[in-house]
Parts: structure tokens; C-alpha cells; sequence
């Protein structure tokens, strides 16, 4: 039996024999495993994009919104109803067992005034359980005090992007800004967290707390009124059984009856994000199958190369049969070629996938990131298509007779 190095060493020497042809053949292999590698990098990043997202809106998350109010027989947007009151987020927090925090919000679009600059951007009224459930740290600074939510202080924590506008290079700290032209004092600044997944700027933002927002610069139609209520459930499975208790509550304490129309509306954002994600997970598989078809089409092309490489080396396999190689000699020899031609086209496709990755993160707007997995896969994929549709031609070879092959012209 033919050791391993030196059937390998004649695979080598046959494929270098016909190189154009040997390189044609691989090109099905290494635009498959490129168009894999590629596929599966964009998915990927795309899955990555939608966590950071997640991240960035904090875990847990749900949202109870007021109602959709009626002018003129024309139906406003949610959150035009005046119907939710800071009192509702509390109860919540307190009567169900699945929220852990609950932050009123209060929002409106206002002109910021420092000396010579000024910038238009949203102004909300919170308290301190929002940063807590949007994971939200200062950059320095601090965040409000009792004293500030008690009695409607005129104090802002800012966003990084309003401070570049409003302050350029100074330090905001104890400086004086101009909301609707009432004068508030910088506490804090908010670390950066740049762009969210639809583009917008989640720094260009400013917190006051609630009670100013309501008294001295949005205003309310009634008392401890709020546009929205930010929830957090203590984790993603409690956000799904909540959604009914706040309902149930909301509707009671609202005093809804049974013919009635919730006034309010609640969204599930863990659930959007997890059906975003799951999304993004079949399309992965989805480009990542469609590639792999690729991968298919270039074993078959090896199948038929070696199949007419078997045909023109006929006389040479009986020369071997003469001299005592075995049918398995063969066989090893033609799969070793098969293998060869495979792997390197796997490996041409990988270097090539690489590079296709490298173009579409720099030269386009989709996020490419690819794992080790996404390199290991398709080139030992390679490997087996060889192995695969390389056993055919050789067990065809293996077959042949002695010395109808030495007669062979």
C-alpha cells in the first residue's frame, strides 16, 4: 500500500499538470465559500446591531403610552389623549409583582439658549428610574436629588451631543442654559451612546425632572399628567405575563368599562426586539443555505473533472494495477486529489471572503462581522464536497481492469 506523503505528492504533481484546469475547476469552491463567509458575516452583524440596540434601550423593557385622542372627527397619534398620570407607574410598580421599575416621561421639542448658541432638540421630564432602566450612566455630574423632583428645580442633565452644540470644549458643569426662556443650571452630563438602528441621535436629548417639566416648562391639561411610562420587568419572561396585569389595572384605575376602549397602549419592547432578532437569525440561515448552493455547484464541477481526469489517466492507472497497486490505492489517490483541489480552493475563497467582508463594511451600510465559526464552516464544508463528489470518480477508477487499462489509447 502507497504510504500517505506519496499519494499526496502525486496528487499534487497531477493537479500542477493541468493548472488552468485546476484552477477552473476550484472556482466553484472558492465562490462558494466567499459567498458564505460574506453571507454569514452581514447576518451576523446584523444580529450584533440589533443587541447593541437592545442594550442601548435597556432589558426588559415595556412602555404604556396614552391613547389616541378625536378632533374633528380625525383621529390623532397615541400619546394626543390626555390620560396617564405618574400615580399609574407607581401603582404598577407596586401591585405587580413582574415590574421592577417604573419611570414616568413627560417630552417636548424646545430651543436651548446658552450665550451665543442655541439648538432645538427634546426637552423630558423623568425622575432617576429611567436612567436605571436605560442603563444610563453620567458621563460627571449628577443625577437629580429629591430636593430637585419635590420642588420643580430649574436643573438639566444633558445629552453629549447638546453639550457640543450649546458648549463646544467647556465644561457645562454649574453653567447656565435657557429652556423656553427660563433659565436652569447644568447638574450632569450623560455618557455618549451615538446613533440607534433608524439613524436617530440618542444624544441629542435633555432631562429635567418631571415636576419642572409639568409646572414650569411643557405644562399639563391636569394634574400629575404624563405622555408615557417607561417599565422594566424584573426579567424577558415576566414581560409577557405583565402586559395583561397592567391592562387589568389600568383599566380599573382609569375607570374603564367593560364596553369601553382602553385608553392607553401598551408595547412590548423586548418582544419587537426578540422577533427582530429571531428575524435576522432565519435570514442568516437563509443567505448562509442560498450560498452554500455554491459550495454544491463547484463539487459537482470536480466530480466532472475528475471523471474526465480518470478517463485521460487510464493506461497510467494500469501501469499501477501492473506493479501492485491496490483498487484502495486507487481510490486514495483520485480522493486525494479530490480533496486537494478542494481545499484549496476553501482556502483561496476564505482569503477572498475576507477581503469581500472588508468591502462591504467600509464601502457600504451594512455591518459585516464575521466569527471564527463563519471561517472554520465553509472551508471544512470544502473539504467534504471534495470528499464527496471526488468518491464517484474514484471508485470508477478503482474499478478498471489491468489490462484493458494498459491497452488503453
Amino acid at each position: 500500500m502507497i504510504d500517505a506523503k506519496t499519494t499526496f505528492s502525486i496528487a499534487l504533481r497531477a493537479i500542477k499538470a493541468n493548472k488552468s484546469r485546476s484552477v477552473l475547476t476550484s472556482l466553484g469552491i472558492i465562490i462558494g465559500v466567499a459567498a458564505v463567509i460574506i453571507m454569514l458575516a452581514i447576518g451576523n452583524g446584523a444580529q450584533l446591531s440589533i443587541q447593541e440596540d437592545m442594550k442601548t434601550m435597556g432589558s426588559n423593557i415595556l412602555t404604556v403610552r396614552s391613547g389616541t385622542s378625536t378632533s374633528g372627527g380625525q383621529r390623532m397619534g397615541h400619546g394626543t389623549q390626555p390620560s396617564m398620570k405618574a400615580a399609574d407607574g407607581d401603582a404598577i410598580q407596586e401591585r405587580i409583582k413582574e415590574i421592577y421599575l417604573a419611570a414616568p416621561l413627560l417630552n417636548d421639542t424646545a430651543q436651548l439658549v446658552h450665550g451665543n448658541a442655541n439648538w432645538s432638540t427634546s426637552v423630558t421630564g423623568t425622575d432617576n428610574r429611567y436612567f436605571q432602566i436605560k442603563e444610563w450612566n453620567l458621563a460627571y455630574g449628577r443625577f437629580f436629588s429629591v430636593t430637585d423632583l419635590k420642588n420643580a428645580a430649574k436643573v438639566v442633565i444633558l445629552g453629549s451631543t447638546v453639550v457640543g452644540e450649546l458648549f463646544g470644549d467647556m465644561d457645562p458643569l454649574g453653567k447656565t442654559i435657557r429652556i423656553k426662556g427660563i433659565p436652569f443650571t447644568v447638574i450632569g452630563v450623560l455618557e455618549t451612546r451615538g446613533l440607534s438602528s433608524n439613524g436617530s441621535d440618542q444624544d441629542d436629548i435633555v432631562y429635567i425632572p418631571l415636576s419642572t417639566a409639568q409646572k414650569k416648562v411643557i405644562g399639563i391639561a391636569f394634574p400629575d399628567m404624563v405622555k408615557s411610562i417607561t417599565l422594566q420587568a424584573v426579567d424577558a419572561k415576566s414581560t409577557y405575563t405583565a402586559e395583561a396585569k397592567i391592562r387589568t389595572l389600568l383599566r380599573q384605575r382609569h375607570n374603564l368599562g367593560n364596553h369601553k376602549e382602553d385608553d392607553f397602549v401598551i408595547r412590548n419592547l423586548t418582544q419587537m426586539m426578540e422577533m427582530r432578532e429571531n428575524s435576522s437569525k432565519v435570514l442568516t440561515i437563509l443567505l448562509g443555505s442560498i450560498a452554500s448552493i455554491s459550495l454544491l455547484v463547484g463539487g459537482i464541477g470536480i466530480m466532472n473533472i475528475m471523471l474526465v481526469s480518470v478517463t485521460e489517466r487510464t493506461r497510467e492507472i494500469g501501469i499501477r494495477m501492473a506493479i501492485g497497486a491496490k483498487s484502495w490505492d486507487i481510490r486514495l489517490q483520485f480522493l486525494t486529489e479530490a480533496l486537494v483541489l478542494s481545499l484549496i480552493g476553501g482556502f483561496i475563497g476564505v482569503v477572498c471572503g475576507l477581503s469581500g467582508v472588508w468591502l462591504v463594511s467600509h464601502f457600504s451600510s451594512f455591518k459585516a462581522v464575521v466569527s471564527l465559526n463563519y471561517i472554520i464552516l465553509p472551508f471544512s464544508f470544502s473539504g467534504m464536497v471534495g470528499l464527496f463528489f471526488g468518491f464517484y470518480p474514484a471508485y470508477k477508477a478503482s474499478l478498471l481492469n489491468p489490462i484493458t487499462a494498459l491497452r488503453y489509447e
